[in-house]
């Protein structure tokens, strides 16, 4: 008989439920009787063992208080029976408790005491120890199942690292909590003394735990007992405390991680991260709490690994780390918040949901974090969290794409144009979408004055029309009076105006780094330097790793002269993005505003700038024409107006009058007329539709100038500086003066070079030049341009650096 069962079971790896009654041994024999049997009934009508059983591929061992099942198809299958089996247990309202725990391993066929086949093996026995370390309605698993499950995306957020169990024999094995929101034990095993730690493998969520500091056991008489409690509270008197409240961080701050994209189609990552910054925004709209913004997040990895580290980074004492799985019509949420000190698990969640109530998710979400962190929520800010923006999955699936590219780093006209295309399509799916106009608006406001949309008359208009659109549908949306004063600023340098909206704003978005960025920028065009820096830094408290509030902080260092405060902003930046194009160009700029070309020209090498990125390309032509070797340059210039890009608009001539400039350096006279020739037909195209655009009139003054014609660029240089006067625009308003005193310069008139040169160089301000760096006294002396003044002495005087 044995030899047959041998044969017919042979040694191979299976998959092991253990299954256990607690208390047991305590129980009447007619209640054991009866819990037995209840046991039988729930286990014999779940779906897996139905399936196993029905291919003869499961075995059953009853242990008296419970029984094994043996599977031998995947390791899934235990697991999704262990499930099946506390689901059961939870809808019939059961009082039968149970522990379970999964191994895979080795099993073989032996012969039990009544002749009867069996099997036995590792396999079992450790599936039997591993269900030991649990208390009442723990599933545990074995490492090695765990790390089998790991495989599949949709175990991943249910698996919990806990740490060694001693077992029999004093033998440790690695333990792995399985629970979701509803099934399972979350709680640590009372007989698990150590804290939790991560996994091995994978994106593993941590459990609840008091520290992850390893806790060390002490076996000793009461006297050492004694006197280690007393150094112990001697050490915690003297000891310096690193705790997030010692360190200024109060426990009422939390930062979101980047989702993670579970779905199977990885173009389903504008859904994950559009979830994500609704979760933040709901959030960020508790005044009780504080949120940092998604800009300083979102250079992060989905589940880092030195959260601590990144918590004191940010000033955060938690952090909620996610992912989303969308497939069809159904998207899976799930979120886990983390106490950022030690590393602990405080509380997690799954949500399955249709795409048409996935905000519920954000909203539950929102509240069961603000409950965790004790945050005081009042009746206003419970309506905005639980209000749900549009009815039409449609419109909001647009509206997450379009939020998407507003998310990009890069201010370039690709990413504005995409995000004004989807939220275009989102507002005409649902007119009524009051957060998707707000946001529409901020764009193309955005764009207007950054000029990275074409700064039309048409995309004033539209901008005020969205932004009116929207406060009229939502008048105490936070976004949409954002939007307004936004509108004011950007598009009609409405300042007063702008700041009563951003004032009526800020306790709507009592977390939105967006209200003091926004005053930063209205009191610097103001002039008003020292309340501006005052507005960055609180902005960047708030905000603190937000590359573009950054980089803007440096422009301000920089219109200031303050070159070294401006670099260590610049640094920031790359420290958080190392390679980013436009930073390093600007770095560069500020090189040859020292005058140091050797060190701009190091840093401009490895660059290769598209046209997108204008600036940068331009900060590379700027260089070789400083040095006077300007040939390498122009050929790459030509490849890239061979074929101009739409999007750029009148940039494209813009960039067409560098590449004349380049090869006039160059010593090609007749090409570089031609070149001009064809810059000025390409940005009087534009003037027509932009009559305000300074930037535009700037270009065509200079392009006029390079063609010898006086009389049109000294007038285009003047109607510039109308435009856009300092009085009005403390940031802007030097440009247009300092293409004045080119278009002087090179017209004969030195008079009057020098005297808008004397102003400009005692005036902070942007210059007119490529990252548009204000004129320095290295710059007069090494560009080509200022050239017919070198012999006068009021200019050499100009050119003489100041002393520090």
């Amino acid at each position: 008989m044995a030899a047959e069962v041998k044969k017919e079971i042979a040694l191979e790896i299976a998959h092991v439920l253990f299954i256990d009654i607690v208390a047991y041994s305590r129980m009447a024999s007619d209640d054991q009787r009866a819990a037995i049997e209840e046991l039988n009934q729930i286990v014999q009508s779940t779906d897996e063992f139905r399936k196993e059983e029905s291919e003869n591929r499961l075995l059953k061992l009853a242990t008296g208080d419970g029984m094994a099942l043996i599977f031998y198809h995947s390791p899934e299958d235990p697991v999704e029976c262990a499930l099946e089996i506390s689901r059961a247990i939870k809808e019939e309202r059961s009082n039968l408790r149970l522990r379970m725990g999964v191994n895979s391993g080795p099993v073989s066929g032996v012969v039990d005491v009544n002749g009867r086949a069996n099997v036995a093996g590792a396999g079992i026995n450790t599936a039997q120890r591993v269900m030991e370390c649990g208390d009442a309605d723990h599933i545990l698993l074995s490492k090695r199942v765990a790390e089998d499950l790991e495989q599949f995306k949709h175990w991943r957020p249910h698996l919990y690292h806990i740490g060694e169990c001693e077992v029999k024999h004093g033998d440790k094995i690695e333990i792995v909590n399985l629970f979701t929101a509803e099934l399972g034990n979350s709680e640590r095993p009372k007989r698990m003394a150590v804290t939790a730690q991560k996994t091995d493998f994978g994106p593993v969520r941590r459990e609840r735990a008091p520290s992850s500091k390893p806790v060390f056991i002490i076996a000793a008489c009461l006297a050492v007992a004694a006197l280690a409690v007393a150094s112990f509270l001697f050490w915690q008197r003297h000891v310096p405390k690193t705790s997030a409240t010692a360190l200024g961080i109060p426990e009422k701050s939390i930062a979101v991680m980047p989702f993670q994209n579970l779905s199977e189609d990885k173009a389903n990552a504008y859904f994950a991260d559009g979830i994500q910054d609704e979760i933040l925004t709901r959030l960020s709209k508790i005044a009780d709490l504080k949120v940092i913004s998604r800009t300083s997040t979102q250079h992060y990895k989905s589940a880092p690994e030195n959260l601590p580290e990144i918590a004191r980074q940010l000033g955060v004492a938690h952090v909620l780390e996610g992912s989303v799985q969308k497939s069809g019509e159904s998207v899976r949420v799930n979120v886990q918040l983390i106490k950022a000190a030690n590393d602990s698990h405080l509380w997690a969640d799954t949500f399955d949901r249709k795409l048409t109530d996935i905000f519920s998710v954000e909203s539950e979400v929102a509240k069961a974090i603000a409950e965790q962190l004790r945050a005081k929520i009042t009746g206003q800010e419970e309506q905005v969290i639980a209000a749900k923006p549009t009815d039409n999955v449609n419109a909001y699936d647009a509206y997450l794409r379009g939020l998407a590219y507003t998310l990009k780093a890069a201010n370039i006209p690709a990413n504005n144009l995409g995000a004004q295309k989807y939220l275009r399509e989102a507002v005409r799916l649902d007119p009524k979408f009051a957060l998707s106009w707000a946001l529409l608006s901020l764009v193309e406001a955005r764009g207007y004055i950054t000029a990275t949309l074409q700064p039309t008359v048409a995309l004033r208009e539209e901008a005020r029309q969205t932004a009116e659109t929207a406060l009229t549908l939502q008048p105490n949306l936070g976004e949409a009076v954002l939007a307004k004063g936004y509108y004011h600023y950007s598009c009609l340098k409405d300042y007063d105006t702008a700041v009563r909206y951003f004032e009526q704003a800020r306790p709507l978005l009592p977390n939105s780094s967006r209200i003091p960025e926004s005053l930063a920028y209205v009191t610097r065009r103001r002039g008003q330097w020292d309340q501006s820096e005052s507005y960055f830094n609180e902005a960047e408290r708030l905000d603190p790793r937000n590359v573009q509030l950054l980089a803007q902080h440096a422009i301000s260092y920089m219109a200031l002269r303050r070159f070294p405060e401006a670099l260590q902003k610049v640094d920031q930046v790359l420290n958080i993005t190392p390679d980013d194009v436009d930073t390093l160009a600007t770095k560069a700029a500020i090189a040859q505003a020292e005058g140091d070309l050797p060190r701009a020209a190091t840093l401009l090498a490895p660059l290769r700038p598209a046209a997108d990125l204008n600036q940068a390309l331009e900060t590379q032509v700027y260089q070789a024409i400083l040095e006077r070797r300007p040939a390498p340059i122009i050929p790459r210039l030509k490849e890239i107006l061979a074929k101009p890009d739409p999007a750029l608009g009148f940039l494209n001539g813009e960039l067409r009058f560098w590449l004349g400039w380049a090869e006039e350096v160059a010593g090609d006279h007749a090409a570089a007329q031609e070149t001009w020739r064809q810059a000025r037909s390409e940005l009087e195209s534009f003037l027509k539709d932009q009559p305000e655009n300074s930037q535009l009139i700037g270009d065509l003054a200079l392009t006029s100038m390079s063609l010898g014609d006086k009389t049109t660029a000294s007038a285009l240089s003047e109607r510039a500086v109308a435009t856009t006067p300092i009085e009005k625009d403390a940031i802007f308003g030097p440009r247009p003066i300092e293409i004045l005193a080119r278009v002087a310069a090179q017209m004969g008139e030195p008079d009057r070079a020098i005297a808008a040169l004397q102003k400009l160089l005692s005036t902070p301000g942007q210059g007119a030049s490529a990252e548009a760096v204000p004129l320095t006294p290295a710059l007069l002396r090494l560009d080509p341009m200022f050239d017919p003044l070198r012999n006068d002495p009021r200019f050499q005087k100009l050119c003489e650096d100041k002393p520090k």
